[in-house]
């Protein structure tokens, strides 16, 4: 019977971690399906993310509005396990989830509308352990990750990046109208979203107002309008080089427009 309440499903339901979700979760207004391959007071469901077809059962049952994939073969595993077992379970293993979570809601398909891969500072991979005589390293976003140490760095790295790859289902869901303006269009979507420039601080303290935006723009290509603004006519393609020598140096020159 349906609680009312928004389902989540954590996965690794019986490790630290998520015991840890599926005990605090309620708390929170949540309601938690857990799924692990050890049975537990805190698993729901005995399974493998490595079965396909555990996983979609587990998904006709539910109406999962969150998702959030702790299961993982941590680094103690190293020596106990295959690197084989790693690509399975890390990779092989999110890839199956993700596939689940991005099924089709015309479809009867889930309607996931938040996927939460928990990583490891060990996707950092060499860049955790500074020079002799350097100073700690100091972890944030800003820090590139660099040679894994190993098969647990490395697979939790692979599933950070296939994690990624679904742009096309960013703009989907981001701006209303995206994906039938992209289909009627014959365009296709970026494989990736690999960085977003926040302007808030711009209209924050500069007062500035964006006009052109992505979704205005989609909004004005739906309804057969142009989308650019007169200023970008006038300007026109200047390109970088004095002969056009590829796509980006193109020039064409400005369009001249008179009232009257």
């Amino acid at each position: 019977m349906a609680s009312g309440k928004p389902t989540v499903l954590v996965t690794g339901s019986a490790g630290h971690l998520g015991r840890a979700l599926m005990l605090a979760l309620p708390s929170l207004g949540y309601d938690p399906v857990g799924i692990d391959i050890n049975a537990s007071e805190t698993t729901t469901l005995v399974g493998s993310i490595t079965d396909m077809a555990f996983l979609s059962r587990v998904f006709a049952a539910h109406r999962f509005e969150h998702v959030i994939h702790a299961a993982t073969l941590h680094k103690p595993h190293v020596e106990s396990h295959s690197k084989n077992d790693f690509v399975q379970t890390n990779v092989a293993g999110t890839v199956h989830l993700l596939e689940q979570a991005a099924g089709e809601p015309a479809t009867g398909g889930p309607v996931v509308k938040g996927f939460v891969y928990l990583s490891t500072t060990s996707a950092f991979g060499s860049a955790l352990r500074p020079a002799r005589g350097a100073p700690a390293a100091w972890i944030d976003e800003s820090v590139v990750a660099t040679r894994p140490k190993n098969i647990y760095g490395a697979t939790k790295t692979a599933a950070e990046d296939i994690c990624c790859l679904d742009a096309g289902r960013v703009f989907r869901e981001a701006v209303e109208g995206c994906g039938e303006v992209f289909e009627k269009k014959g365009w296709r979507f970026l494989d990736r979203v690999d960085r977003v420039y926040d302007s808030r601080r711009a209209v924050k303290e500069l007062g500035w107002r964006p006009e052109y935006t992505f979704e205005k723009a989609i909004e004005k290509i739906a309804r057969g309008e142009e989308w650019r603004s007169e200023l970008t006519f006038r300007v026109g393609k200047l390109g970088y080089h004095a002969v056009t020598t590829g796509v980006y140096t193109r020039r064409e020159e400005p369009v001249l427009r008179t009232d009257g």
